[in-house]
């Protein structure tokens, strides 16, 4: 019913998120990195990209902005994923350009909320 790319490179979070996504039909697409977050997202064109703050090579922030810049992702809603939950730091994530912030550990029903306005056709039965 739709397709979500998830970067993140901590393999419980991206399980518990599959599991979350899955249950409502929706594809997850994987990326373990930012560089290769990147790839997939040009690659294969998901709905809304989901991402991690803190990656091993460059931050979630710095994908978002390259992804942002470019013409062919540059309409696509990026949700920042982050254990930085300090005040101010859903601030700095919107700057980069993030349409959303989720703070770990995630609620299933916040993430569907937050999904929901991007993706309402996929949630209209758990509305």
């Amino acid at each position: 019913m739709g397709t979500i790319l998830y970067i993140e490179d901590n393999p419980l979070n991206m399980r518990l998120v599959k599991k979350h996504l899955k249950h409502v039909g929706i594809n997850m697409l994987e990326a373990i990195d930012g560089f290769t977050g990147i790839n997939v997202a040009l690659g294969e064109k998901p709905e809304l990209i989901l991402v991690d703050v803190n990656l091993p090579d460059i931050d979630g922030l710095e994908v978002t902005r390259r992804l942002k810049e470019n013409e062919a992702t540059a309409g696509v809603p990026i949700i920042a994923i982050t254990a930085n939950a300090m005040h101010g730091d859903r601030e700095i994530c919107l700057d980069a350009g993030c349409d959303a912030y989720l703070a770990k550990p995630i609620a299933r029903q916040e993430l569907y909320n937050t999904l929901r306005g991007y993706m309402p056709d996929a949630f209209a039965a758990y509305a």
